[in-house]
Parts: C-alpha cells; structure tokens; sequence
C-alpha cells in the first residue's frame, strides 16, 4: 500500500518488522490521521493524549484489540512525555520509537503481526514498566497482549501412578538446574557448555513426553509443542523464553504430584502465546501439521507458507507485492465504520462467509439433536468457523474475527468430546459446550455479518463472545 502524503512511513524502520504486511487488508483510517496527529503532537513538544484517544476509539470500533491495547497505554504515557527536561529525554525517547513503530505495524494492516511482534511487545512493556513506577498494577506480560480478548479452553493434566509421576518429576529436576544455571553464565558461546545445556533440555523433552496424553486437551502434549518450538527458533530470545517456560512446568509439575488435573490457566495461556508467536508471524510450513492442528484445538489459526528454497521465497514475496500494488492502485473501497476495505476483497470476503454461516447453521441444527452426534460434523464446523475467521482477519474485521475463532474453538471441544475414546473418558473432568450456546454464537456472528452485507459495521459482538467464553471456560464438573 502507498503511503499518503500526510503519513510518511518510508521513514520507519521497516525492517524491525520480519513478518510480511497484509495488502488486501483493511485500513482503520481514523486511528492513522489521530496517530498522524500524535506524532505531529508530540514533535511540537504538545499534549498526545487527544489525539491518541480518537486512535483508542477508531481501533476499538474495528475490533483491533491488540493495538486498542498497544494505544490505551500510549495514552497513559502522554502526560509524561509533555516535558521536555534533560531527565526526561530516555522517556521522550522511548516513547517517539514506540509511537513511530506502532503507525508502522498499523499501516502493515496485519492483525496476527500486531497482536504477535515482538517489537511492538518490547515496546508495550518498556511503556509500562514506566508507568508501573507511578501507576500500581502496570505490569504485563507477552500472553497477555496477544491473546487479548481470546477464551482459552482448560488444559487437563491425566492421572497417573504417584511412583511414575515420583520419578519423572525427579528426573525434570535434575535436568532443570544444569539449564537454568547457564541461563545468564559468561559461557553462553562456549560450544561445550551449549552442548550440555542442549543435553538438559532434551531430557526436559522428554519428560514432558512422557508426562503428555493422547487427549487433545492435554496440558502435557501442549507443554511439549511449545517448547519444541521454542528450542527450534534457534535465537538467545527462544533459549531463555524456553528455559523460563521449563521452569514454570516445574511448578505445574509439582501440582501434577499432590493430584491436581486441571493446569493452571496462567501457564496455559503462556503455553499458547508462545506457540502461536511465531507461527502467527511467519506462517507455517507442511511439517509444522501438528502444531497447526494443536493450536486449532485451541482456537489460534495461522497461515500456510510453504518454503523450500530461497528461490520459492522470492516467489512468495512477489506475489505479495504484487496484491499490494493491485490493491493500492484500486479505487473502489467501502467503508464499514472506522474500517475502509477494498471493494474486491470485501465481495470475496462475503461469498466466504456466505458458505460458513451456512455450514455453521446446518451443523448447528444437528448438534441439537443427541442421536446425530457426529465428531468428525463438529470438526468440519470447527473448520468452517475458522475459515471464516482468518478471511475476517485478513480483511480486519476484528470482532467478526475474534467470535468466529472462540466458534471453531467451541466447535472443536465438542468435537473432542463426542469421541469417547479412554484419553476423554480420563479428562472428562471439563464439560464441552452445550448445543444452545453454539447456535446462539452462529446467530450473532449471522447478524453481524448482515449488517457487512448492507455496508454497515458490525456490532463488537462482545455480549456473543463472553457467553461463548463462559461455556468455553467453565471448569470441572
């Protein structure tokens, strides 16, 4: 997309950003003026907090949580930045880069890369590590700002015999320390001391192999997807996330022992967001099926990008290039609110979701009927939904997107739950959704889309989504 005269993105640092923009994306119009206007603000050493706001309200309006979020804490932060004192320059500083990378990453119309960088994260918790020394509370973490507004369905822990459990979490132990000790040692390039950090870690693997299940549900199997996926990004920032994630399994570890089947929520939601991270920026390739698969069950969906040359990438990357030229030099658009969308992209986004409230609707029907139980119907809906969802987050649409993916997420526990197989029969202690609650969800996100159908924006959809989250989450029988 090119840049209008009063946004001049060419001076970005476009290359903090690794994940490649979305050109048939929508574009939140007002928040990017109001941003605009910010920077204005804030060069001319004037208050940012106004026009800051209108950007909190435009992204609220378009369902960008993630940057709804990322702008709510610049606007805590503007009064602070008023001066321009010598003991405020770091301050100033730190927030110029922060506001100036995040009109980047909002003109990339990308909503997995906003709700997933890693540069914008280290911004939001440079911003608020500052504000958490004058406002309690400010304190955040990384799965907190990318699974904003997301259910997340509990993670079960299956039983097993306390001898086997005994020696297990001995074993994970032993390897911990080694790990942990050589977290910040002086040796980390010494080629001996990594072959042995490598060797802890994988026993930690192994242990958590042991320790997973076959239910899809299971906190273990998803523990151990994680951190294959930590290790396998290769970087000092994945060893230590890994090694902090290894040490927190230890405590759930320690829970598993004294009897406990249901994984802390908090370690879950951290488990997600670090799986997710990578494959949401990147996409993922044909061998990364089972990962995909996992983080479908979980409600995350990711993008297929399939790379087995540098050559291929070239290719990837033209074509991209070439749907933002075609998109930018389109002059049909249509507005839905806050939200601007390219004409062509909208009607191909409509015969999508034309198909998927179908399919949902019929399925919806059966579930309703005990007799017609099916698992493998549940999964085709769980699918639908997410189809639905990723043309809704490619076009930005962010509440259609969001209530869409907790729909696949419902669909999937149920599906889950109607093969009654010895691994659901153990991690039955959580009730799948009710048929009631899927067919209200698929009326809500029918309504929504009726109301894009007729050039209107949608309704946030937020009553829908925290009733489905409510059935999603609830806990043991």
């Amino acid at each position: 997309m090119t840049p209008e005269p009063d946004l001049p993105l060419s001076t970005f640092a476009s290359t903090r950003f690794e994940a490649l923009p979305n050109p048939r994306g929508g574009t939140v119009r007002p928040a990017e003026i109001a941003l605009a206007d910010a920077q204005h603000a804030f060069d001319a050493r004037h208050d940012t907090a106004s026009a800051l706001l209108r950007a909190v309200l435009a992204f609220r309006e378009a369902g960008w949580l993630s940057a709804q979020r990322f702008a709510d804490t610049l606007v805590l932060m503007s009064p602070l930045v008023v001066n321009d004192g010598a003991d405020n320059a770091a301050l100033r500083a730190s927030f110029g880069a922060a506001l100036q990378d995040f009109r980047h990453a909002v003109s990339r119309h990308n909503l997995r890369e906003q709700s997933c960088s890693p540069t914008l994260f280290t911004h939001y918790t440079s911003l608020n590590r500052e504000l958490a020394t004058r406002i309690p509370g400010s304190n955040v973490s990384f799965e907190d700002f990318a699974l904003a507004g997301r259910p997340i369905a509990p993670s079960t822990m299956r039983p097993m015999p306390a001898a086997q459990l005994s020696h297990l979490r001995a074993c994970y132990e032993q390897a911990l320390l080694p790990a942990l000790r050589r977290a910040n040692g002086h040796d980390a390039d010494d080629p001996e001391a990594n072959a042995h950090v490598q060797a802890a870690f994988d026993v930690l693997d192994a242990c958590l192999a042991q320790l997973a299940g076959d239910y899809p549900y299971d906190f273990w199997r998803l523990a151990r997807a994680c951190a294959r996926a930590l290790r396998a990004t290769g970087n000092a920032n994945g060893l230590a996330d890994a090694r902090r994630f290894y040490a927190r399994c230890n405590l759930a570890l320690a829970d598993h022992a004294h009897g406990l089947l249901l994984a802390p929520r908090s370690l879950v939601r951290v488990a997600l967001a670090l799986l997710w991270r990578d494959y949401a920026l990147f996409g993922a390739a044909a061998e990364d099926a089972d990962e995909v698969e996992l983080l479908h069950d979980y409600g995350l969906t990711v993008g297929w990008h399939v790379v087995g040359t540098q050559a291929s990438e070239v290719l990837w990357e033209a074509a991209t290039d070439e749907a933002g030229s075609a998109a930018a030099h389109d002059p049909q658009t249509r507005s839905l609110g806050a939200l601007s969308v390219n004409a062509n992209a909208y009607e191909d986004f409509l015969q999508t979701a034309d198909v998927a409230i179908a399919s949902l609707a019929d399925y919806a029907q059966r579930a309703d009927q005990p007799e017609k139980a099916d698992a493998s119907a549940a999964l085709q809906a769980g699918d639908a939904a997410y189809r639905l969802g990723a043309a809704a987050s490619a076009l930005g649409l962010g509440h259609v997107a969001l209530l869409a993916d907790a729909l696949g997420l419902a669909w999937r526990r149920r599906a889950h739950a109607e093969v009654n197989t010895s691994a659901v029969r153990e991690a039955s202690i959580v009730e799948p959704p009710d048929a009631g609650a899927l067919h209200r969800a698929a009326l809500a996100l029918q309504a929504m889309l009726h109301k894009i159908a007729a050039g209107l924006p949608p309704t946030d959809g937020s009553a829908a989504l925290a009733a489905l989250t409510r059935v999603i989450e609830r806990g043991a029988r």
